[in-house]
């Protein structure tokens, strides 16, 4: 039998060692979150100066179903059959169709209850800005609340229904709502906002937004006479 100095002395030591083990558990734990947090959020939505990537989807109004159609080719496995800018119909909201027309503001949004107002937002500010696509898509949930929200809130502006999420994915999707806006032709003006906006908020980004698109020579079409 050792003598008790000597076996204190080697308990001691043993749980020096423990408790170094646990920092360096902790100071990695630390570490990964940091890690994952901060590359989360700098991946959020599309970068700036990036083309958005396509999507055709069921307008959540219509009777049109079926999931989201991002192939960027035709015969894209999962994505689609077709290149999503070629899926086009009066039933379907299509990126493409939209940006080809003016720039967007394109809201994602997850329910029908915690973050939909920017929609009622986006509606307001749909008459001040001429030529400027305002629209919104559903990530999941149930499409007979979808078409209650839209009739019960007077929305004019087209509203889309991923199905199956992949927008989520596919958009870089981390906050209810996530509101992108792009240029003519697809590219992404600048990060989108990650937190619900007030109507003050994105009446100045999209402001911003025409300011840009017209120093890129876009100019809204006249109205027909």
């Amino acid at each position: 039998m050792r003598p008790i100095e000597e076996a204190t002395f080697a308990y001691a030591k043993r749980y020096q060692r423990y408790v170094a083990m646990l920092a360096i558990i902790v100071v990695s734990l630390i570490t990964l979150y940091t890690l994952v947090f901060t590359t989360h959020n700098r991946l959020a939505g599309i970068a700036p100066r990036h083309q958005m990537p396509p999507f055709a989807v069921p307008l959540a109004a219509g009777h049109l179903n079926g999931d989201a159609n991002i192939a960027t080719h035709a015969n894209d496995g999962s994505a689609g059959r077709r290149p999503a800018c070629t899926v086009r119909g009066p039933e379907i909201l299509n990126l493409c169709q939209l940006y080809e027309e003016g720039p967007v503001v394109l809201a994602l949004f997850i329910d029908t209850a915690s973050c939909t107002q920017v929609l009622d937002y986006l509606q307001s500010l749909a008459p001040a800005f001429p030529g400027v696509r305002f629209a919104g898509v559903s990530i999941k949930g149930s499409r007979a609340q979808l078409r209650g929200l839209v009739a019960s809130h007077h929305l004019s502006l087209p509203i889309g229904y991923d199905h199956d999420g992949v927008l989520a994915s596919l958009y870089g999707m981390v906050t209810c709502p996530q509101v992108t806006f792009i240029y003519p032709g697809g590219i992404a003006q600048s990060h989108p906002l990650l937190t619900a906006p007030t109507v003050g908020t994105l009446r100045s980004r999209v402001s911003e937004l025409v300011a840009g698109a017209r120093a890129r020579g876009w100019r809204p079409k006249r109205p027909a006479v």
